[in-house]
């Protein structure tokens, strides 16, 4: 593999801490697994307690093959995680082999603390695909492989909508007013405990209605790429879910979003419709012990073709610039990314493999849910296009961002309009100070 490496931003204040400031600009890597030399890395993820006990089952594997490289577990939670990272960062105390998420490749990449995997030649990218490929990319180093793909879906439950009376949608070709309609339809039904759908605030929700209206919330070049008049239409859209009585009460949206999955409205059977990553299937389905369908965004002309969805990796293998062992590193990050054995332990949990050849070997072994996403995510293929450019660097937190104005919609803080045009001004501002 061979990308020229781009130039590397200078350190700054940024969303994810400041404490990644204080991290130099030299990458300090050296030295390797060379010459068979024993050699220990740390390894950081985050997970719950099956995918904790499902990466030591592969961190064994690795071992038994490469008995020369030890790995050091250091598991997480997501809503610790990242402090955690960026003052291990900070320090020069990073873990060598990083798990990483899309919305942070910039941030951490851009400044310098992940390693250019592209100038590692224990990395083998000839059978990975290329889009998964470079959504791990940034300034022309490749800063992440793929742990597979995803894609932002609708989450159907098949209990509620049976309970309901209500008929499965045609996503193929459904708009957001049938979407409405039906979400409005198993609302009416519920006598005010059951719901339509919950309400789409993530970063995705926000990029795939951007999309259809042939905009991106960034650019290529790290700046916000959208009308206001766009943005507060999507604002508009969650508000008439509310007035429809579609989505519920912001009172109850409020507390459902602080719950887990096992007391959430959805994994509760008590909301029809609620956005999901296609990976998560297998434990919404496990949760709420029904028949969950997935279902493609609706579109405003009633398109599959141009409801702006897309494939994006779940979440990426990275190594820290200052990893005193670079060539061990990228031993591991390719055993996991390309080895049958690894493949066969990690399946699909953390998406759909970007290696076609491991998808193959696993196809057989898959459980009912993940052969369900593996065929969605092929089915979508016809339809999907390039996927939206790489979050810029102080884009980390923008996802929290959308949320706290959503909220201002909905309880009535803030019209539509005057949320977009807040949003704008306070995420430009993130993205400049990043930049200085």
């Amino acid at each position: 593999m061979t990308i020229p490496t781009g130039r590397r931003k200078k350190f700054q204040l940024g969303a994810v801490a400041v404490a990644l400031s204080l991290l130099g600009t030299g990458c300090g890597a050296s030295g390797g697994s060379s010459n068979n030399e024993e050699v220990t890395l740390r390894f950081a993820w985050w997970g719950n307690e099956y995918l904790n006990a499902q990466t030591e089952k592969v961190i064994d594997a690795f071992e038994a093959e490469h008995p020369n490289i030890k790995i050091e577990s250091e598991p997480g939670e997501w809503a610790s995680y990242w402090d955690k990272l960026a003052t291990k960062t900070a320090a020069n105390d990073a873990p060598d082999v990083i798990q990483m998420d899309q919305k942070y490749i910039a941030e951490y990449g851009g400044r310098g603390a992940l390693l250019d995997l592209s100038k590692q030649e224990g990395i083998d990218t000839s059978k990975l695909d290329k889009e998964g490929l470079a959504s791990g990319q940034y300034e022309d180093a490749q800063y992440g492989i793929s742990t597979g793909q995803n894609a932002y879906v609708i989450m159907a439950n098949t209990k509620v909508f049976e309970a309901a009376g209500v008929p499965l949608p045609d996503d193929t070709k459904w708009t957001w007013d049938d979407f409405m309609a039906t979400a409005a339809k198993i609302s009416a039904s519920g006598d005010g405990k059951n719901y339509g759908a919950a309400y789409g605030t993530n970063e995705a929700d926000l990029i795939i209605w951007l999309r259809q209206h042939g905009e991106n919330l960034y650019s290529e070049d790290g700046k916000l790429d959208f009308e206001t008049s766009t943005a507060a239409s999507f604002w508009e859209r969650l508000k008439e879910q509310r007035d429809l009585k579609a989505s519920p009460p912001a009172t109850v949206a409020t507390e459902d979003a602080g719950a887990g999955l096992e007391e959430s409205l959805f994994g509760t059977n008590r909301v029809g419709m609620a956005w999901w990553w296609t990976n998560q299937l297998g434990s919404l389905e496990a949760t709420t012990g029904s028949s969950i369908k997935m279902l493609r965004a609706p579109s405003t002309e009633g398109s599959a073709a141009e409801n702006g969805m897309y494939y994006k990796p779940s979440m990426f293998w990275s190594a820290s610039s200052r990893t005193k062992h670079p060539e061990a590193a990228a031993t591991f990050i390719n055993y996991l990314a390309n080895s049958p054995e690894a493949g066969a332990i990690l399946m699909t949990d953390r998406g759909v493999p970007t290696n076609s050849e491991i998808v193959e070997s696993i196809r057989a072994t898959l459980k009912p849910a993940d052969t369900t996403v593996v065929g969605f995510l092929k089915d979508l293929g016809t339809d999907i296009k390039d996927a939206p450019p790489v979050p810029p660097v102080g884009a980390g937190s923008v996802q929290n961002v959308i949320k706290r104005y959503t909220d201002e919609v909905l309880y009535d803080r803030l019209t539509p309009q005057a949320a977009a045009d807040a949003f704008k001004k306070e995420v430009e501002g993130m993205l400049a100070s990043a930049r200085k």
